[in-house]
This record gives structure tokens, C-alpha cells and sequence, in this order.
């Protein structure tokens, strides 16, 4: 069965309480929950990892990602300067789709760059907790295409 993994970078623990005028008030784990049903409708497995600390988003790519047709990864402050973290993305040579709750483009200049964007298949901004939905059903959509390949 396709697997997907949903990886979510610093502070997205906090989500439901931290600036809900930014990010909403869904917690991360509520949030969880919407994607795996849609996981469920799509027929794909996904697995779920947070922290606040690069080196363990690292070692959690690096160990899950033989296991994976592809990553949905919010990597949260990581964005503008995880480099051990865009490379480990890039050697999983799975596809990648970024996700940002809020509008990173419309937000201060320094949240602009990301050093994620350049290797991933797409990115999706601004849309709360619906974009992590939209990015599994791109995914979704991505990987099968490529596998009917």
C-alpha cells in the first residue's frame, strides 16, 4: 500500500493555542486526524512525526524513508535555514510536498526563502490545516501517475 509520511517540524506541537490568528485553533493531533480519514478515502497509509529538533526530523526521514512513496513536510522555523534537513529530504529521493499554514510569501521578508522549495514537487501556503488534505490528494495523484509510468 502507497505510504506517505506527514512530518511536521518546531512548534507545530503548539498548534491550537500559538497565534491562532495565524495558524487556527486546530491541534496538531486534530489536524492528524482530518488527514488520515482523507488518507482512508484515498486509499494510502500515512505516518505521522513532530519535532522540535532538526537532527531527530532527520534521522526520522533517513530511517522511515525506504518505507515511503512520498513526504508531506511542514518544516516549520526549519524553512529558512534546515539544510541537514533539505538534504535529507533530497537523498530520500522520494517526492515532496511542502506545506505552510499560513502564507510565508505574504509574511515577513526573512519567512519568504525557503530552502525546502527548490527539490520539492510543489508547495502549498496559506491555506491552514487544508493544505496538508490538499497535499495528500496531490501526492496521491503525483505517485500513482509516476508509477503508472
Amino acid at each position: 500500500m502507497t505510504r506517505f509520511l506527514v512530518v511536521n517540524g518546531p512548534n507545530l506541537n503548539t498548534l491550537g493555542t500559538r497565534d491562532p490568528d495565524v495558524y487556527g485553533t486546530l491541534t496538531l493531533s486534530e489536524i492528524e486526524a482530518k488527514v488520515g480519514r482523507k488518507a482512508e478515502e484515498l486509499g494510502v497509509q500515512v505516518t505521522f512525526f513532530q519535532s522540535n529538533g532538526e537532527g531527530s526530523i532527520v534521522d526520522y526521514i533517513q530511517a522511515s524513508s525506504g518505507e515511503a512513496q512520498g513526504v508531506i513536510i511542514n518544516p516549520g522555523a526549519l524553512t529558512h535555514y534546515g539544510y541537514s534537513l533539505r538534504e535529507a529530504l533530497a537523498d530520500s529521493r522520494l517526492p515532496v510536498v511542502e506545506v505552510h499554514m499560513s502564507n510565508i510569501h505574504a509574511r515577513e521578508e526573512w519567512r519568504r526563502h525557503s530552502v525546502v522549495a527548490d527539490i520539492a514537487w510543489g508547495q502549498i501556503a496559506g491555506f491552514g490545516w487544508m493544505g496538508y488534505v490538499a497535499a495528500l490528494e496531490m501526492l496521491a495523484v503525483l505517485v500513482r501517475e509516476e508509477e503508472a509510468k
